[in-house]
């Protein structure tokens, strides 16, 4: 049981009820995650508006092997689920990939650079060498997707600070923090 209150709908401030709405029609359900930071609907709208706009940084693949990435260093279950259930449904990664996500790498050696930057963020807190910068721009990616790597990463530590915060009840197929 979670440790934070997660509203139904009609319980969450009426402030988060048109934001629950549209979470909604976008995905279908409105997952745990989304109800329990209705609780603020400052924070619920500041969430969506973020997420919608990296929503548009990089491509689906590597952002969720960013959050994997992110979620396995900060030990999230809720988060790890999500992002397994949305890798292998959304993204389309095979179950292989999403173990190497886990471990800040990916098959894919563009994808690879991306992945073990954003780990290295993560652990590292934001405190990350020039060499660190220089692998990931060595593989074609340009200052303004270093950003949005380090977005990324601000992002889903977001999530999985809350959900570790609440221990958020799973409404996915539960992947557990174990070692990867």
């Amino acid at each position: 049981m979670s440790r934070l209150t997660i509203p139904a709908r009609e319980d969450a401030p009426s402030a988060s009820q048109p934001l629950l709405d549209a979470v909604g029609e976008q995905l279908g359900v409105v997952p745990n995650l989304f109800r329990l930071v209705g609780l603020s609907p400052a924070a619920l709208e500041g969430l969506l508006a973020l997420n919608g706009a990296l929503g548009k940084a990089l491509d689906a693949k590597t952002r969720e092997r960013i959050a994997l990435a992110v979620a396995q260093v900060n030990g999230c279950d809720y988060c790890l689920s999500a992002h397994s259930y949305l890798g292998l449904n959304l993204a389309k990664l095979e179950p292989a990939e999403l173990e190497l996500n886990r471990r800040g790498r990916s098959a894919d050696p563009k994808a690879d650079a991306a992945v073990a930057f954003a780990r290295t963020v993560a652990e590292a807190r934001g405190q990350v060498g020039a060499a660190d910068i220089a692998a990931v721009r060595r593989l074609g990616f340009t200052e303004a997707q270093v950003v949005e790597i380090v977005a990324l990463v601000a992002l889903n530590a977001f999530t999985n600070f809350i959900n570790n915060v609440a221990d958020t009840e799973i409404d996915f197929p539960v992947v557990r923090a174990r070692a990867a």
